[in-house]
This record gives C-alpha cells, structure tokens and sequence, in this order.
C-alpha cells in the first residue's frame, strides 16, 4: 500500500519536510558513490549498539565521530533505494500537516528527537548488536505517531495493487497506521533474541518512535490551533 494524503492539505509551505528529504536524499546520492568504503562509513556514522554501550559504559571507541552523535547522523543514511524512497514516501505523507501544527523549528525538534529516542530503544533491545543501524525510519514512525493522534479521521488515499492492477482505496488513518503500528509491536516482540542481520529491519526503533511521537507531539503543543 502506498498512502497519499490529500485530505488534508498542509496550509504553510512544509520547508522542514523539503529540506529533510533533499538532505536525505543528497546523502544517499552520496553513498552511491563510496563503492568499497560504504561499509566504513556506515560504521562510522550509524548507530552501533554495542558501541553506544561501551560509550555509556564510559570506554567510548576510538573514532572521530562520538557514538552518541550517530543517533543524530544515522537518521539521514539508508540502506538502498527502496529504504530511501518509502521513508521520504511517508515522510512527505505525514509531515507536511504535522510541520504545520508544530510550526517549523519546534517540528525539526520534535523530528530529530523522535530518531534520537528510535534509536535508544532498539539500543536498549540490541545493546550487544555489532550491526550498523540505519535510516529514518523511527524519526518518521515519531511523526505518523503525532498523526494518529491529531488526525485519526483523516482520509489516507491508498494506492492498492491487485495483480496486473491498480486500485485507491481511502483509509481512515486511525486503520492505516493502527495497522501499520500493530505490524512493528509485533514484529519487534518476535525479534528478541534474533540477530539483526538476520531481521533485517530495526523494529524496535519503529514501535518506539511511534509510541515516543504519539507522546510527545501533544507536549509540544500538537492538539492547539496554532493558526488562531
């Protein structure tokens, strides 16, 4: 399924949104071109668990880039083009409306936050994982959680493939991303104990910056009409 969102259109224009996705996007731009060094980029700039660990332990390892900051650097790197393109997807889907209750630096703020609070709960779930952890994934899942709870009847146009066609189906968001929730709590509760090379996916992080978003969203402010 792919979600539109043309139920409700954002009233400013979303330049936090923009800029996230061009950044995004030009990083990813930038990957393509590392060949053989990808993998000690990754390692430098996405989130280790077992590092991060040593860090807190207070033996940080030795590299230029602190592993505390990666919380922030690893929301903006992707692990290949469909990665990069279902998040900047949902990323425009949902944060033009969100960018637009929030206004743009508390929107920014509540973004990053939301990935950085992703990343510590697959942290706490993987904290011996030697596996780079990647995308922006949890920062969004932070946004669809602040959707749902603004925006629980909003109409999500759906595309809907069936076979050889394609239909749109209108959802109301509290069903689609209900669901879509409900696939990462478990999905996240059948990967303890796997590793996550074998996973694939940091479901932890997803379940947790949607929790985190739901949360913190109406302590910023989300559920007060910014525009009276």
């Amino acid at each position: 399924m792919i979600p539109l969102n043309d139920e409700n259109p954002t009233y400013t224009t979303p330049i936090v949104v923009y800029a996230l996705i061009a950044i995004n996007v030009v990083v990813f731009l930038n990957e393509m071109t590392l060949g053989s060094q990808l993998d000690s980029f990754f390692q430098l700039y996405a989130v280790i668990p077992e590092e991060l660990t040593a860090s807190f332990s207070g033996t940080p390892p030795n590299q230029p880039v602190p592993e505390i900051v990666t919380l922030i650097t690893s929301q903006f790197l992707h692990g290949g083009f469909l990665h990069i393109a279902g998040n900047m997807l949902f990323l425009w889907t949902f944060g033009n409306n969100i960018e637009d209750d929030l206004g743009h630096i508390k929107f920014l703020i509540f973004y990053l936050v939301c990935g950085v609070l992703a990343g510590l709960t697959h942290w706490f779930f993987a904290m011996q994982s030697a596996v780079p952890t990647v995308g922006a994934s949890g920062a969004i899942a932070g946004v669809m959680g602040a959707y749902i709870i603004k925006y629980p009847h909003a109409k999500i146009l759906t595309l809907l493939p069936l076979g050889f066609f394609i239909t749109t189906i209108r959802i109301p968001a509290v069903f689609f991303l209900g669901f879509w929730f409900a696939q990462q709590a478990i999905s996240s509760v059948a990967s303890l104990g796997v590793e996550d090379a074998m996973s694939g996916v940091a479901y932890w992080a997803h379940a947790g910056g949607f929790i985190f978003g739901a949360i913190l969203g109406p302590l910023m402010g989300l559920m007060s009409d910014r525009r009276r």
